[in-house]
């Protein structure tokens, strides 16, 4: 599969102060590639360069330097631009519309006819899941999972052939963001490539083929989860869980092994090994103090610690 955005060194400044200006580079240097038909993740802490990267792709603003393609062709080519769909982090729209005015509003400025404005705002509208008794309020009387659930489905009414969304299940409720991620996931389904950023890491993970972390303006890392899990671990762990045994009376079974460590929990304790060789050992000590093994496997490192790790340049627990 062939590359659908291509960035290249793109960087962003902006002048800042009153009398004395002085340049703050909020975007440096960035280069990736999204390939076509995958969701990918665009993860970093607040003020590490998401919105500027994605503004940038819009053309909502222009970079200081570097260059970035969509669909073969430079950010600058409007007619590109006929081809994307964008919900910003914040966005804004007449809210003396209704919900149904505002998505006909939006196909017209894409030139459907008006059968076909009703048409596509009508199916947008239950395709977010968006109670049909408030397709005729005021977006002004909406809260704000109503309005993000809007945002989303004018972000497809031209059918787009990739999606760019900014924090998507921002003000959405756990039955809403479980909705959202299905329609991303039906997206990727139906061959549109979807970029997004988001906090909720929970999401990304069961989402997205590959991510890009950003540290301070700049490309931490990037690639498939599995494989930045891999690289950043320093050491396989192993986790044994156990049954019907107190977490003390393991440790004091448990000779002194590298590494290891013992917690308790509701039923029992978990071990936890730095070294395969050191399960059997483990597993001793469990029967010593009358546990009963539950399970044996490694951990993986979680998203969250990977994102702390690669955001901050501190493990996490340090």
């Amino acid at each position: 599969m062939s590359a659908v955005v291509e960035i290249e060194n793109l960087t962003k400044d902006y002048e800042v102060g009153f009398w004395r200006k002085r340049k703050v580079r909020a975007l440096d240097g960035l280069s990736l590639k999204v390939e076509g038909g995958e969701i990918f993740g665009f993860l970093g802490a607040n003020g590490a360069g998401k919105t500027t990267t994605l503004k940038l792709l819009m053309r909502l603003i222009y970079p200081t330097a570097g260059a970035a393609r969509i669909l073969g062709r430079d950010i600058g080519d409007v007619r590109m631009h006929a081809r994307l769909g964008y919900l910003p982090e914040n966005p804004y729209f007449y809210d003396y519309l209704t919900a149904r005015e505002f998505l006909e509003y939006c196909a017209e400025l894409f030139g459907y006819d008006s059968r076909e404005r009703k048409r596509r705002a009508e199916e947008l509208l239950a395709r977010v899941h968006l109670d049909e008794k408030s397709w005729n309020k005021q977006l002004r009387k909406f809260s704000k999972g109503m309005l993000q659930r809007v945002g989303l489905a004018q972000s497809l009414v031209n059918e787009p052939e990739i999606v760019f969304l900014d924090e998507p299940m921002s003000g959405l409720d756990p039955v809403g963001r479980r909705q959202v991620r299905d329609l991303i996931s039906s997206l990727r389904d139906g061959g549109t490539t979807v970029f997004m950023c988001s906090h909720i890491l929970s999401d990304i993970e069961v989402l997205c083929d590959r991510v890009a972390i950003m540290r301070q303006g700049r490309l931490a890392e990037t690639g498939r989860l599995e494989e930045l899990r891999a690289r950043a671990s320093d050491k396989l762990r192993i986790e044994i869980t156990v049954a019907g045994a107190d977490a003390a009376a393991i440790a004091e079974k448990l000779p002194a092994l590298d590494g290891a460590s013992v917690a308790p929990t509701a039923g029992g304790a978990r071990v936890e090994v730095a070294d395969e060789r050191d399960v059997d050992a483990a597993l001793a000590a469990v029967r010593q103090a009358g546990g009963r093994l539950v399970s044996v496997q490694p951990v993986k490192q979680s998203l969250e610690e990977l994102f702390v790790r690669e955001t901050t340049g501190v493990k996490e627990g340090n």
